[in-house]
This record gives structure tokens, sequence and C-alpha cells, in this order.
């Protein structure tokens, strides 16, 4: 069964802990790690880095490289952790990961993708995915991102989560490639129309339920970033919209929920504000959410923080909230 909501993969954000929260939230979204580089799975602390909670279930791994070999030791680790998907990134644009030869500037080489994707469906049953962009730089077409996924297409994959947005590689930073590049929803309609087969998934400046619901008039999904992280309760709305006999919960009843999580992490000596940074905006635009923010902004960090700091941060919210 195809996932109609799809939390996106942020860098720095959508660590586990996120996860866990954002499970809380909303029951059947497919979550996404933050990107990890095939180099750091590879020579790196796998098992640390691969790290996840079954509750987070669907979720799918993001891997950043372009060197087919080290693609599929990832691909392989993953499916030996549990994933459920093993995602290529091809739409990352940060100097760094250019400098790597991988994310959005892989556009231009789908050859090298169609390998990577290869060398990891071999080594999994589980659905190796792409997360591109629409085009990048002056290639800036139906016919270039057409002529990008049929090569990937003809390899084997069948579910590309598109960002409807171009990637500008050379003069524009990764915060300003999210928002500056102008959305182009109706060039994503038309690649599913060119390729019913495939599961096409939207991602791009979603922010509310009706923008939701007009794209999945035309796409098999969405995939939520910045607004599901800085306004995380619309992701309990969104599922309630499509879901009306789940009950939507209280966001006080989402908080009490975390504490044993909050409680187990930081028995393994995870410091408390690693976790407590994505429950920020749990209660944004809502009476109190000043206070929430600052009585975990100012106490969180301080040793040997516990769950009362989140207790104490919920006793500042009037309780209407």
């Amino acid at each position: 069964m195809k996932n109609k909501v799809n939390i996106a993969p942020m860098m720095d954000w959508t660590d586990r802990h996120c996860r866990y929260f954002m499970r809380l939230l909303h029951p059947s979204a497919f979550l996404y790690t933050e990107m990890i580089t095939a180099a750091a799975i590879h020579h790196g602390d796998a098992g640390r880095l691969l790290r996840y909670n079954d509750i987070e279930h669907p979720v799918a791994l993001q891997v950043g490289g372009s060197e087919p070999q080290w693609m599929a030791s990832a691909a392989r680790k993953a499916d030996e952790i549990g994933y459920d998907e093993i995602n290529i990134n091809v739409g990352c644009p940060s100097d760094r990961v250019q400098s790597g030869q991988f994310g959005a500037c892989l556009m231009a080489r789908p050859e090298t993708v169609a390998e990577c994707f290869k060398a990891m469906q071999a080594e999994t049953a589980k659905p190796v995915t792409v997360k591109t962009r629409i085009g990048i730089d002056d290639k800036d077409s139906d016919e270039f991102l057409q002529a990008f996924v049929e090569q990937l297409a003809d390899a084997g994959c069948r579910k590309f989560i598109v960002h409807a947005r171009i990637a500008m590689l050379d003069g524009l930073s990764p915060k300003e490639n999210r928002t500056v590049p102008p959305l182009n929803y109706k060039r994503v309609y038309w690649l599913k129309s060119v390729f019913p087969e495939l599961e096409i998934v939207i991602n791009g400046g979603l922010t509310d339920i009706l923008q939701v619901e007009d794209a999945l008039q035309h796409v098999d999904g969405v995939m939520i970033g910045r607004r599901a992280y800085q306004q995380p309760y619309f992701l309990a709305e969104l599922h309630h919209h499509f879901n009306p006999d789940w009950p939507l919960p209280e966001r006080r009843d989402v908080v009490l929920a975390m504490l044993p999580y909050v409680a187990s992490v930081l028995a393994d000596g995870e410091p408390l504000h690693r976790i407590t940074r994505h429950l920020l905006g749990l209660f944004a635009g809502q009476p109190g959410a000043r206070a929430w923010r600052r009585a975990i902004s100012e106490h969180s960090h301080r040793p040997g923080a516990g769950t009362d700091v989140l207790e104490n941060a919920l006793n500042a919210i009037p309780i209407a909230a």
C-alpha cells in the first residue's frame, strides 16, 4: 500500500528522536532519516548511525553518495537493520554534497545514479527509491526531467520523490534553494501523467490540508518538510483529516506520551536538549507557546536535566492549550 503522507529527510532535524516524536503525531506517515553518506556508513559505526526505534516503521534510510560499491554496502546494512526503504539523495544542493559528487548535481549524471540504484537493489528486496529535483541550473525543462526519470525507471526504480523546484548549484545557498527557485507543481503532475505506472510523491511548499488534498488528485503521495518540523501538530491534524475516526490527540498528551521515551534515552547518556529541540514548535500558534519554548530552552541544556523540564514546561502553559 502506498503511503500518501511522507515526512521529508531534513539534515540536522529528522534524527531518531524527531522521528519518534513525529510517529506519535501521525501513526502511518512514511518517515525518512536525515541524509547519511554512504562513506560514513561504510567506514563508520553503522550501528550507531542507523539506529532507530521500532515505533518508527515505516521508516526509510536516505543515503548520499555516488560510489556504487559503497552505496550497495549501505543498502545491505540498512536491509540487515530492518529499514523499510532505502532512498538515494539526488536533491541536496549544498557545496559539501557537490564536492562529494552526490546530491542534486547527480541529476546531470543519471547513468551514475542508475549504477548506484542497481548495485543497491541487488543487495535488498526492500524498495530502493530516488529523491530528486525537477531540474538543475539551466537544465530546467520537462524533457530533462523525463530523460532523467526514464533512465532510472529503465534500471528498475519504481518510486520517485520530486521536490518541485530546480536546484541552483551555483549562486544560491542550500537554504535559498529551498525557497528561491519557484515551485512548479505542474511539472511533477505532468511527470505522473507520462509515467502512470510509477509512484510519484511531490515535495516542496506544502503547508496546509487543502494543498495536500489538491496534490493527491494528481500524484500518489505528498512529502511534508519544514511545516512538519516547525509546526509538528500539523501532522496530527493531517492524519485526523484523512482518518476522522482517529481521535485528535491533545498536545499535552503527546508530551506525556514522550516522557517514557525521553527517560530511556537519558538513561543511555543522551543529553535532554537533543530530544527537546524537536518539541519546541508543538504549541505553535497556541496560548502559552512562548512560555513552552522558553522553559525548554532555558533548562534543557543544564547538566543532569531530566523529564521534569518537560513537565514544568507544560505547567507554564495555560491549561486551555
